[in-house]
C-alpha cells in the first residue's frame, strides 16, 4: 500500500524560499527519501498553498507575482503534488479576475461537488459561482 502524506505550510515555505538553508536541505532530503526510497506520495492542500503565498510575501518581502511563480516552481518538480490536481498550478498563474484565495476556495468547493455563493462580483465570475 502506498503511503500518502500532506505537508504543512512550514515545509512548503522552506521549499519555496530555500531558507534557512539547513532546514530547506533537511526538508528536501527527507521528502526525497519518502518519495524515492519508500515510494510515498506527497501532497499539498489549497489551504497550505494560500498560507504559503501570504507567508512569503509578509515574512520574506516577496511580491505577489514572484510568490506565485516560486510556489509553481516548487510544485512542478513532481516531488510535492497539489492535492486538488494540476489545475491549481494554472490558478497560481492567473493574474486577473478573482484573487488567488477566491480561486483556491472555489476549487475546493468544486472538488466537493458544491456550487459557490458569494457577495463578491469578481469571485462570482468563476465557474459554478453566483451572487447570493
Amino acid at each position: 500500500m502506498i503511503r500518502r502524506y500532506g505537508i504543512d505550510t512550514s515545509i512548503l515555505v522552506r521549499l519555496v524560499t530555500g531558507q534557512p538553508k539547513d532546514t530547506y536541505q533537511y526538508c528536501l532530503n527527507s521528502l526525497h527519501h519518502l518519495a524515492d526510497v519508500e515510494g510515498a506520495e506527497i501532497y499539498v492542500s489549497n489551504q497550505v498553498i494560500g498560507e504559503t503565498y501570504v507567508a512569503v510575501q509578509h515574512h520574506y518581502g516577496v511580491p505577489k507575482s514572484r510568490a506565485s511563480a516560486s510556489i509553481i516552481s516548487a510544485l512542478q518538480g513532481g516531488l510535492v503534488l497539489p492535492l486538488n490536481g494540476p489545475d491549481v498550478l494554472s490558478m497560481l498563474e492567473e493574474t486577473s479576475g478573482a484573487g488567488l484565495f477566491d480561486r483556491l476556495i472555489a476549487n475546493e468547493y468544486e472538488k466537493s461537488g458544491l456550487e459557490i455563493l458569494t457577495l463578491d462580483r469578481r469571485m462570482a465570475s468563476l465557474p459554478d459561482t453566483r451572487i447570493l
